[in-house]
């Protein structure tokens, strides 16, 4: 592949400083969590429709449970993927992700949203696409979908290890530039991610796809509170009547202004 998205992407995987200090950066996230959880109430409400939150490589449902906690508080009727350990696309992980959006689909009459962190938001938007009368909305947290290069992610060893159990393999890039999903889209990435390179997981902005930035660590992205609040203000959105993401003027300086992949125009600011 060539052309200018290329020379956005020159870059390997993140910094070392960043990648090393991942699991203490997503523990000082958490504390911020904890401090914040009263006022989660607060947080934006929708219609309490369906949502599947699908957890990021070699994690399970119990990586969700911070986020997952905080939308059944909001009133949304929240599932997790029961698929256990995240390795990848599996056999059973390919039919039991299908076979999830399906009941849930059937159970509630009604589309449902998709919240997926990491590779499981690579694997929320593959469905999306695969199922899009069953899907209402996409919301990702630091998922590289837009991977050109393994190098850009420094869990790409960790996905190879588990290869040759794998069902599907997708060749780089992983979606190529003009190809939206036909549903409302959200990317949350952060510039302070150690794990993927955040120039990865920036979608073109189009009329319903956005990207919002926070200041968070790869493995705080399920509990940081700007990105919680990002999260509940999206799934809030009426059903039929999207629109970008404008956090109010107090909130502001936790959501720096969004970067543009080449191409692209900005659809949120935080100015």
């Amino acid at each position: 592949m060539s052309g200018p998205r290329d020379a956005r992407l020159r870059g390997d995987g993140p910094p070392l400083s960043l990648y090393l200090t991942e699991p203490a950066r997503g523990a000082a996230d958490f504390g911020l969590y904890l401090a914040a959880r009263p006022l989660v109430p607060r947080l934006p409400r929708g219609d309490g429709h369906p949502v599947l939150v699908l957890p990021g490589l070699l994690a399970d449902d119990t990586s969700t449970h911070v986020l997952r906690s905080v939308l059944r508080r909001l009133g949304y009727r929240v599932h997790g993927w029961r698929l256990g350990r995240n390795i990848g696309p599996t056999a059973a992980c390919v039919g039991g992700m299908r076979d999830r959006i399906d009941d849930l689909s059937d159970r509630y009459g009604r589309p449902i949203s998709l919240v997926g962190w990491s590779l499981g938001g690579i694997f929320a938007r593959d469905l999306a696409r695969r199922t899009p009368d069953s899907v209402r909305q996409v919301v990702t947290l630091g998922s590289p979908f837009r991977l050109v290069r393994h190098s850009q992610s420094r869990a790409s060893r960790a996905f190879a290890r588990y290869a040759h159990l794998h069902v599907e393999h997708r060749t780089l890039p992983l979606e190529p530039d003009g190809c939206p999903l036909p549903m409302p889209t959200t990317s949350i990435y952060s510039r302070l991610d150690g794990i993927v390179h955040w120039q990865t997981c920036l979608d073109v902005p189009g009329e319903h796809c956005e990207n919002i930035a926070v200041l968070a660590s790869h493995l705080g992205l399920g509990h940081h509170p700007a990105a919680l609040y990002a999260l509940a203000d999206r799934l809030a959105q009426p059903e039929g009547r999207w629109r970008p993401f404008r956090p109010p003027l107090v909130l502001r300086p936790a959501f720096p202004r969004p970067d543009v992949p080449a191409g692209g125009s900005p659809v949120v600011s935080a100015a």
